[in-house]
């Protein structure tokens, strides 16, 4: 990391988390970022649902919630970015704060609550997307919805032809009963509706289930069928934890998700056993806790075909994207593979 980010990482922590966050998405609208464009080699390109990446490691949905600084984060060294979430009708989400920093657990908590300027703000802003990056949004549900199916459907009806990718985000523990929407029946006839609204656009667009850390293993055996049954093109997992076990902060008892570097071992371990219940016939992205490239490299190895990370920029900051996949690279080589495929899976049984 260069002096200049560590020192506006420190001023960035001297201020309220939300209000930081906000001040981060304007210093990248001004250019005052770190932009090596994109970070690839040959071990690195990845086929992921027919995507073609540069590179494995992408953004998690919540940085960019509203598509305000794609340009800047596609030029930041990831191989591709999920913004959003994003739901049809604009909302304030949960009163504030709600944003809370564990710095002694290199973590955060959040109870944002979906907000976001809606898929009217978010489709304006995608119309004029740069075209050599691979962008996906994450769909999301009003709080106050009485059909929060259907809203998945509509915003990617309506954001649909500007993406490379969706993601049905079902696994937010911050909108009330949003995570019963992963019991099998209830699941299975949400991602057939959004399947329907997918292939009714002009242009086919993988779409992805993000899912919680917290299921058991009967219902992560759901998930594996309800992928397979569906035909759905990927799962991302995981989103945050309710678990709190460990934590060293004074903020370890505010409710909301916890992500960062105490969810790395749950969510991969998560990931592991959905690769084996899938025989890994479907593509997985982990998510959680990854900091460094050993960490990224050991969700791959675990069943990842790709990667996800945000909270570790509050800490590393965005000069992590291409540290990272250069990293990866490096770890690549060093074990002989000539490619991520590779190496998908190689050492799944560590983590079972």
């Amino acid at each position: 990391m260069k002096l200049t980010e560590k020192l506006a990482l420190a001023a960035l922590h001297r201020l309220d988390p939300e209000t930081a966050h906000g001040l981060s998405i304007k210093a990248l609208k001004t250019g005052l970022t770190p932009a090596p464009g994109p970070v690839t080699s040959t071990r690195l390109r990845t086929q992921l649902a027919g995507l073609d990446l540069p590179n494995p490691v992408g953004l998690a949905a919540g940085f960019d919630k509203n598509g305000e600084v794609l340009g800047p984060l596609s030029r930041a060294g990831f191989g591709f970015i999920e913004v959003g979430a994003v739901t049809p009708r604009p909302q304030p989400g949960n009163p504030k704060p709600r944003l809370f920093r564990l710095t002694e657990d290199r973590a955060a908590i959040n109870r944002f609550g979906f907000n976001n300027e809606g898929m009217e703000a978010m489709a304006r802003r995608l119309a004029h997307r740069p075209k050599d990056a691979v962008i996906g949004l994450n769909l999301g549900a009003n709080k106050d919805s009485t059909d929060r199916a259907r809203d998945f459907a509509h915003v990617l009806a309506h954001c649909g032809q500007w993406l490379d990718f969706a993601t049905v985000n079902v696994s937010s523990p911050n909108t009330e009963k949003l995570r019963d929407l992963q019991g099998k029946e209830a699941l299975s006839a949400l991602l057939a509706g959004v399947l329907d609204t997918r292939d009714a656009l002009a242009r086919r667009v993988p779409v992805f289930l993000k899912i919680a850390p917290d299921l058991t293993d009967d219902e992560l055996r759901d998930i594996a069928d309800v992928a397979r049954d569906t035909g759905i093109d990927g799962v991302i997992a995981t989103n945050t934890t309710l678990s709190r076990e460990g934590l060293r902060s004074p903020h370890k008892d505010q409710a909301g998700g916890l992500s960062g570097a105490p969810l790395f071992e749950k969510s991969t371990r998560v990931l592991a056993r959905l690769s084996q219940l899938t025989e890994g016939q479907i593509p997985l992205i982990g998510v959680g806790g990854i900091a460094t490239a050993e960490q990224a490299y050991a969700k791959i190895c675990a069943g990842a075909s790709a990667v996800q990370f945000y909270t570790a920029m509050v800490y590393g900051g965005l000069s992590l994207a291409a540290e990272i996949a250069r990293g990866l690279d490096a770890l690549l080589a060093r074990d002989g593979f000539k490619s991520v495929a590779d190496a998908v899976g190689s050492k799944r049984e560590d983590w079972l």
